[in-house]
């Protein structure tokens, strides 16, 4: 005999509040969150024009219908694609990830957080150049930066204690989720639209890590969260219909997400809300390269010094050993044939072979003609990885957040190089200050890559100087990125 089913409908849940009255209420008042924004925002940038070098990216960009522009639409830097939001969003998300180069927060789950960037700028171009041809005030570039810390903090604490990789699901779930709160409230919508609207981003079917993992590793890793940030446009315009919602979609007993894909359990919160995740992002600097690897790659351009020094080269290593952290070995120690550029830069053996050899780790190392060298593979094959319990303690440790790697070379004579052990990377919150004149110089070589000399000047007047960047029009700025 059946029992009838109980149907009356259930206040949201209490993540999907919390979420919606952070960013409708939330003021951000810490300058360290301001000004790390500002500077995310031109890494964010620059790391899109570099990837516009590369033909596996550009390949994917543009309306979906060739030769399409919408009227007010927005722009995507280094392009002259004028589109409408949804797909713009896509386009500037896809550019910003490609190269794995850009932001990075590791905790119980990793992500980037500036993928983000790709929904907050095509909504924030497409509304003021909307509100120029309607005679009203276009939005301040100091909406966009505000934008993007709100993605930051709701994307980096939901990552803080609960991994989506560990039960298969990607990363850029939270890209979905945080990027359709901060564009909901970007388009105005109301608490209950909104309510409605991350709702709808977690009740989605959700990605799988396939694509990052071996033996499937591919190229997907680089636009997938330019599909998330894109999606989550299109569900902040579903649900400013007046869509509905569903309120316990990450409660409801069978049907919910719980259940469905997390293993029956409920998230949980090692902080609330504020602007703690933008205060400690780590940034990308000197290598593109996976962020578990930053710190192996940086040891293994000292020992390259040191071989070079001592009047040896690569070709007299006998083996390598790695002490790392465990993230480092569940993700990117990795062994066997590497088919192409997404499976090396997640393969930790690969990102430290090639500095050893070359002295350097650039995007264009990751391609065939340098991967083809056959010394690389050879010294892949000497590399072993072994877990430090400190290292993965200090990993998650709120008080630390270190990358720690130590590499050791023993060479063919039985010599053995003492252990080099670096921490925390140059990208760091506490090598900042170190970062951040090498960030701007990232920043100078990326838009040398795709505008004139001209052009480069009349950008980094309107970007360099904080003051100046917060008061811009999002439309007069972004019409300085146009190509």
């Amino acid at each position: 005999m059946s029992s009838a089913i109980l149907n009356e409908r259930p206040q949201p849940d209490q993540v999907l509040v919390d979420i919606v009255d952070y960013v409708l209420n939330y003021k951000i008042e810490e300058k360290v969150a301001w000004n790390t924004a500002f500077y995310c925002f031109l890494d964010t940038i620059g790391c899109g024009l570099e990837a516009l070098t590369y033909p596996a990216c550009t390949k994917l960009l543009g309306p979906v219908v060739a030769g399409t522009i919408v009227p007010n639409g927005a722009r995507v830097p280094g392009t002259n694609f004028q589109l409408d939001p949804v797909q713009a969003a896509f386009n500037i998300g896809t550019i910003v990830r490609w190269l794995d180069f850009n932001d990075t927060w590791l905790a119980a789950e990793w992500g980037h957080p500036s993928d983000n960037l790709g929904g907050i700028l095509a909504v924030a171009d497409w509304l003021s150049r909307t509100n120029i041809a309607n005679g009203q005030k276009p939005l301040k570039a100091r909406t966009v930066l505000e934008a993007m810390i709100m993605a930051h903090e709701i994307q980096g604490v939901l990552a803080l204690e609960n991994s989506f990789n560990k039960v298969g699901l990607d990363h850029v779930i939270l890209v979905k989720v945080a990027s359709t709160a901060v564009v909901g409230r970007l388009i105005g919508l109301t608490r209950e639209e909104l309510l409605n609207a991350v709702s709808l981003a977690f009740v989605d079917g959700q990605a799988l890590r396939t694509y990052r993992h071996a033996p499937n590793t591919g190229s997907r890793k680089s636009w997938a969260a330019g599909d998330a940030t894109s999606r989550a446009v299109r569900l902040a315009l579903i649900a400013k219909t007046g869509e509905m919602g569903y309120p316990s979609v990450l409660t409801a007993p069978i049907w919910g997400f719980y259940d469905v894909s997390f293993n029956g359990n409920p998230f949980k919160f090692q902080r609330g809300y504020g602007s703690y995740v933008m205060e400690n992002i780590l940034f990308k600097i000197s290598f593109p390269a996976e962020f578990h690897a930053q710190t192996a790659a940086e040891a293994a351009m000292q020992f390259h010094q040191q071989l070079k020094e001592f009047g040896k080269s690569s070709s007299d290593i006998a083996r390598v050993t790695i002490r790392t952290h465990e993230a480092a070995i569940r993700i990117i120690d990795k062994k066997g044939p590497l088919h192409n550029p997404a499976d090396r830069d997640h393969c930790i053996q690969y990102m430290v072979a090639v500095p050893l050899i070359f002295g350097r780790l650039t995007a264009d190392d990751y391609e065939n003609h340098i991967a083809s060298d056959p010394r690389i593979d050879a010294l892949r094959d000497k590399i072993s990885c072994v877990e430090d319990a400190q290292f993965t303690a200090d990993y998650h440790d709120p008080q630390k957040r270190a990358i720690s790697n130590a590499l050791t070379i023993e060479l063919i004579d039985g010599t053995i190089l003492p252990e080099l052990v670096v921490e925390y990377p140059i990208g760091h919150p506490r090598r900042r200050a170190e970062g951040i004149p090498k960030l701007i110089e990232k920043y100078k070589t990326n838009l040398a890559r795709v505008f004139s000399e001209k052009q480069q000047k009349e950008i980094l007047t309107a970007t360099l100087d904080y003051d100046t960047f917060l008061e811009q029009d999002v439309s007069q700025l972004m019409d300085l990125f146009v190509r």
